[in-house]
């Protein structure tokens, strides 16, 4: 375990946003979304075994020897907290860890835009954080929650599997319970939380119909709930959120999202000319015209309501990534490679705008 916790230790202290553990291989560091190895013994299917016996915990021990695979949250006293996952490849046993940071960043830390402080302040809805995996959904969960627990007086419980930030209560009351250690499951953990009087639920994904069924339902009683995606624009979000249930049912569901949703923000993290990294970031704002459109089916000008919404609030990917790179904080090349369309971006960076938004919506 001594050479495990410096392993850790020594991930932190370089600035590592993840660690990769597998038997008879170098140890990996992901610094800066480059993956390094790092000097120290191979690791041996033993000692992987040993340092799996200390860290799984003892509630998750049932349900990894069944299912050969786990997440759970790791903390090693003086070093930092780790959201980890356990899986077996080529029949032994592997190990991701990402480092989770104690303290939450603000707003202006992360690079995030205002409006998303709005968001988080808006008293009932649906607010879905989406992107693919590592790129900040929940570090912006955290900071909107930490906005709220800093300048608002509610009651916040949250859903996660498992527990990454720790919140202290300031202005509101927070509780965290994560999947297997304090509820079963989320389709539990979900159906007995509304009776526990929050203002405020944060569900740490959104899987199925069951979860997000529960979540239209607390957003009708006035609650606000905060959870995440994984879809890769703020458009398709509201598509992704209607293949979880039937083809008979998604006329319903599609009426009560319309009703329900305040806002779906989407992140890609964009490398900054300092050699750090920060979110691009597309918002979409459910104004009347937005609710219209979905309650329409017409999903496929939902892009077109983004890119001619600025005055609410909203933006798209490629507005915001012409704004990082007139601010000076990102280069032309690793815009474009984050564009949703390229072309189109590097005709904005000459002056040229082709908005075909306004004649879309008709």
């Amino acid at each position: 375990m001594e050479l495990f916790k410096k392993i850790c230790a020594a991930a932190v202290e370089a600035g590592a946003s993840d660690i990769h553990i597998k038997v008879d291989a170098p140890v990996i560091l992901r610094i800066n979304r480059q993956l390094l190895p790092i000097e120290c013994p191979l690791p041996t299917e033993e000692w992987i075994d040993d340092v799996l016996k200390h860290i799984v915990p003892v509630h998750a021990r049932a349900r990894f020897e069944e299912d050969r695979e786990i997440d759970f949250s790791y903390h090693l006293p003086g070093v930092g907290r780790f959201r980890t996952n356990v899986y077996q490849q080529r029949g032994t046993f592997a190990i991701a860890m990402r480092y989770v940071k104690t303290k939450v960043p603000s707003f202006p830390e992360l690079g995030l835009p205002e409006v998303i402080k709005r968001i988080a302040e808006a008293p009932r809805g649906i607010v879905l954080v989406a992107g693919t995996t590592g790129c900040g959904k929940s570090t912006t969960l955290a900071a909107m929650i930490e906005h709220i627990n800093e300048n608002f007086k509610k009651h916040i419980v949250t859903l996660e599997d498992p527990i990454e930030y720790v919140f202290e209560d300031n202005q509101s009351v927070i509780e965290q319970r994560e999947i297997g250690l304090d509820t079963k499951a989320f389709a539990t953990g979900l159906k007995h939380m509304l009776r526990q009087d929050p203002d405020i639920i944060m569900v740490g994904e959104m899987r199925d119909a069951t979860s997000f069924t529960a979540a239209m339902s607390a957003a009708d009683t006035g609650h606000l709930v905060l959870s995440t995606l994984h879809t890769t624009n703020a458009a398709q979000s509201v598509g992704r959120v209607l293949d979880f249930f039937k083809p008979e049912e998604r006329d319903t569901i599609r009426r009560q999202l319309a009703s329900t949703l305040k806002a779906v923000i989407c992140q890609r993290m964009v490398n900054t000319v300092d050699g750090k990294m920060t979110p691009a970031v597309e918002i979409l704002i459910n104004t009347p015209t937005v609710k219209k459109l979905i309650e329409e089916d017409r999903l496929e000008t939902l892009p077109a309501a983004i890119e001619t919404g600025t005055e609410d609030g909203m933006q798209n990917f490629n507005q915001h990534l012409l704004q990082l790179v007139q601010a000076g904080r990102v280069t032309e090349k690793e815009a474009l490679s984050k564009a949703s369309n390229p072309q189109a971006l590097e005709m904005n960076f000459r002056g040229i705008f082709l908005s075909t938004g306004h004649r879309i919506l008709g």
